[in-house]
């Protein structure tokens, strides 16, 4: 199928920019070394540019040696496009769990300094439920974790801070949990989407099952809308210079 990555990625970038909002892009290797000018650009504006390995897949399907040179590979990539150190990574799809913490070691090994992979919730594919919800350092490492944010509601962690969430949940809802996490609990939330949700025109991929159609198209039109609100009602920082 037709790229649609640079195009997606200007779009976001007219919205930061127009708003004066800087942000911290986690860039897929294969896209960099595709796309190497769009990641020039992105630092160029003064984004932070983080890792988001090099193949997108998930972390506890690759073996330690697997991860490990998928991730230098990435991570060699982007420092190598922007002449500068890539500090921070998010692993697709969350995949830091339970079942692939051995993974945090080999962050550490390759030189990041923080890591905003884990998401403190119950999910069919990733979570880790009893992890702090807010920044916090890994035990016996000098690793930085940023989980993405989460609402306590009847004693769960609930999801509401960005990508499909932020497309199912109707905006006042986000907004009032955001609210809460700001105003109550003293603490900035972790907020995160995907260029291709800005982009309602996207090739279908019709052999997807049912419920994965259902959680990567729904409400796509409202999404860059839903965007522009969520900027005008929050400030926002990159993660390193939070």
């Amino acid at each position: 199928m037709e790229q649609r990555v640079e195009r997606n990625t200007q779009q976001v970038l007219d919205l930061l920019r127009l708003h004066s909002t800087k942000a911290t892009f986690f860039i897929v290797g294969w896209i960099a070394e595709h796309f190497p000018s769009l990641v020039q650009q992105i630092q160029s504006e003064g984004h932070s540019i983080g890792c988001h390995s090099y193949w997108h897949r998930k972390v506890y399907d690759l073996t330690p040696e697997e991860f490990r040179e998928d991730t230098r590979k990435a991570k060699n990539i982007l420092e190598k496009i922007t002449s500068a150190p890539v500090l921070g990574y998010r692993a697709p799809s969350y995949s830091i769990t339970n079942r692939s913490l051995w993974a945090l070691d080999i962050l550490e090994e390759l030189g990041f300094t923080y890591d905003s992979s884990i998401f403190p919730i119950v999910h069919d594919t990733y979570g880790i439920p009893n992890a702090p919800r807010y920044k916090y350092k890994h035990l016996g490492k000098d690793l930085i974790e940023f989980p993405i944010s989460t609402a306590r509601v009847f004693g769960n962690n609930i999801p509401i801070s960005g990508g499909g969430y932020f497309r199912l949940l109707p905006y006042l809802m986000t907004k009032f949990f955001l609210n809460r996490i700001n105003r109550q609990e003293k603490q900035p939330f972790m907020f995160y989407f995907h260029p291709w949700e800005v982009d309602p025109t996207q090739p279908r991929v019709h052999e997807a099952r049912p419920f994965s159609k259902f959680r990567h198209y729904n409400n796509l039109d409202k999404t860059a809308l839903r965007l522009e609100k969520l900027l005008n009602d929050f400030s926002f920082s990159p993660i390193p210079q939070y």
